[in-house]
């Protein structure tokens, strides 16, 4: 039955939708806010990435392969990915723990510690580099006392992924932030009633609802670094063949007007980043329907 004043209930409107039937919604007609959709996406994302494209298939085959297997190209990429990697997987670690404190427990301070997540986003990456330059190099106030135990964290692959970390934690924060919302404590309650000690509950009960969204998180960082380029550069030192990092190693081709091995390194971490991420959201989205089942 419909309800009163002719508008369908929430259940029936959800059944409407599963069968083809879509309800009047805020936005225009479907057919008018998919052409804004593929417009705006072709103007913003396609057609800068088919130039890309384009521009690398002027080359031929022996000169794409010099641009993009030379041996710097090849330690530009090893850091480059394995950085973002380690900085991705130390994230998800330290950002769920941090989700977790900001969520769960009221402290003093709390507003500010939430503040200071969100930092990354709003300081420019320049002036990033050269905090994190200024804290960690052998003289610096933290490198001084790693330097003693002969740790050296600035012009060094280390540094590369401390500036990873730096800019890729608000990711995973805010991605599982909003399921630890959700997530009743009731739940974890019912657990302890149930015979669960600490460990079981969070192993059984937390961690399969955070890992979806961990990996959501994973995947925002991990993009996130390897893109990064203006807190990296003050940080790693840029000696090639050690601390060079993908991005610095396109615009040095620029400004040796070597355009077309600019653009063909670009292509080959366009591919390599789309397939990785292609990978993280098929396994996400295995694990999704896994869990609805």
């Amino acid at each position: 039955m419909a309800a009163a004043g002719g508008a369908e209930p929430p259940r029936e409107r959800h059944v409407a939708r599963r069968r083809g039937r879509f309800t009047p919604g805020v936005l225009p007609g479907f057919g008018l806010s998919l052409g804004y959709t593929v417009a705006y996406l072709s103007l913003i994302v396609l057609v800068p990435l088919a130039g890309l494209v384009v521009k690398s298939a002027g080359l031929t085959s022996s000169e794409l392969l010099t641009a993009v297997a030379s041996p710097r190209a090849l330690a530009a990429y090893r850091l480059t990915f394995l950085a973002a990697l380690a900085a991705g997987v130390a994230n998800v670690v330290f950002g769920v723990i941090v989700a977790w404190v900001l969520v769960r427990y009221r402290f003093p301070g709390r507003a500010l510690f939430d503040a200071l997540v969100d930092l990354p986003f709003a300081l420019p990456t320049a002036v990033a580099g050269i905090a994190l330059t200024a804290l960690y190099a052998d003289n610096g106030w933290i490198g001084r006392w790693l330097a003693k135990l002969d740790i050296h964290v600035a012009y060094s692959p280390a540094g590369v992924s401390l500036a990873m970390l730096f800019v890729g934690l608000p990711f995973v924060v805010r991605t599982v932030e909003p399921i630890l919302l959700d997530l009743d404590p009731q739940i974890e309650e019912a657990a302890a009633t149930l015979g669960a000690n600490r460990r079981q509950t969070m192993a059984r009960v937390i961690l399969p609802v955070l890992l979806s969204p961990a990996l959501t998180g994973f995947a925002l960082a991990f993009a996130r670094g390897l893109g990064e380029y203006g807190s990296i550069v003050f940080i790693s030192g840029n000696m090639p063949m050690k601390t060079e990092i993908v991005p610095l190693l396109i615009v040095t081709k620029l400004e040796q007007y070597d355009y077309a091995g600019a653009t063909a390194i670009a292509l080959v971490m366009l591919l390599a980043s789309f397939g990785l991420l292609l990978s993280i959201n098929t396994l996400q989205a295995s694990l999704n329907r896994r869990g609805a089942r």
